[in-house]
C-alpha cells in the first residue's frame, strides 16, 4: 500500500523561520534602508504577541511583497537558501527520517506556510515529491499582496486528505511531522504523528494519544545530517 508522509517545514525541518530568514536576506539585497527588517518583523511580531490570529499574521507577511516580481524573489529564494546552506540549516531527526521515508518510497509532502521563495528550495535540495505552501496572488508576474489561503491550521489538514484523495492513500497509514499548534489538525488527518520539539499544545496532545516526540533542535552530540538528496 502507498503511503506518504508530510512535514511542516519552520523549525520542523528547518531550525528557523524561512519567512523572516527570507525577508531580511531579500531586504539586504535589494538595499533597503538599514532597521527595515526589524521594523516591518516587529510589525508582525507584535500583532502575534497581541493575539491576532496566525493566519491572519501570516496574510500582513505576504501584504510586505506587494508589487514584487515573482521571478525576482524565486531568483532571491535561490541565493538565500545557498547561502542558509553553509550554516548547516536541517534539524537532524526530522530530516533523518524524511530520508528514511524516501528509501521506503513513500510519497514525501512538505506543508508550510512559507511560500515558493523560501519552500521551492528546500523542497528541491531534499529531494521531496510534493510541496504546498501558502499562494502568494500574481497578476502579470507581480505580487499584489494578497494571498490565496494561508496554509496555517486547519489548511493543513484538508492539504493532507486532499493529497489522499488524489493519490489513493490511505491516511491512517500515513505520518505527519509538526513543531507547532498550528500543525495539530495536521498530525490528526493521520495515524502516524510526530511532534518535533516541545510545543505545550503539540506535547499535551502527544502524552495523552501516546504520540511520538523528536528533538526539535541538534544537541551537542550529534553531526550535521547528510543531505538527503540523491
Amino acid at each position: 500500500m502507498s503511503t506518504a508522509a508530510f512535514f511542516d517545514v519552520d523549525e520542523t525541518l528547518v531550525a528557523f523561520k524561512s519567512m523572516f530568514r527570507f525577508l531580511a536576506f531579500h531586504l539586504e539585497r535589494r538595499g533597503a534602508a538599514p532597521g527595515t527588517c526589524e521594523r516591518l518583523s516587529g510589525t508582525l511580531h507584535r500583532a502575534a504577541a497581541d493575539g491576532v490570529p496566525r493566519a491572519e499574521v501570516n496574510r500582513r507577511y505576504y501584504r510586505l511583497y506587494a508589487g514584487e516580481s515573482a521571478a525576482a524573489l524565486a531568483a532571491s529564494g535561490r541565493a538565500w537558501f545557498a547561502h542558509e546552506l553553509a550554516g548547516g540549516p536541517f534539524i537532524p531527526g526530522p530530516t533523518a527520517r524524511f530520508a528514511a521515508h524516501r528509501r521506503r518510497g513513500d510519497l514525501t509532502v512538505l506543508v508550510s506556510g512559507s511560500f515558493f521563495a523560501c519552500l521551492d528550495p528546500v523542497a528541491e535540495h531534499l529531494g521531496a515529491d510534493w510541496a504546498f505552501g501558502t499562494r502568494p496572488v500574481i497578476r502579470g508576474g507581480t505580487l499584489t499582496g494578497e494571498v490565496v489561503t494561508p496554509l496555517i491550521g486547519a489548511a493543513k489538514g484538508r492539504t493532507a486528505h486532499a493529497v489522499a484523495a488524489v493519490r489513493g492513500l490511505d491516511l491512517a497509514h500515513c505520518s505527519a511531522y509538526g513543531d507547532h499548534s498550528s500543525d495539530l489538525d495536521l498530525l490528526r488527518a493521520v495515524g502516524r504523528p510526530v511532534v518535533v520539539g516541545s510545543d505545550p499544545v503539540l506535547t499535551a496532545h502527544a502524552q495523552l494519544a501516546g504520540w511520538e516526540r523528536l528533538p526539535g533542535t541538534r544537541t551537542a552530540a550529534e553531526p550535521r545530517p547528510q543531505e538527503t538528496r540523491t
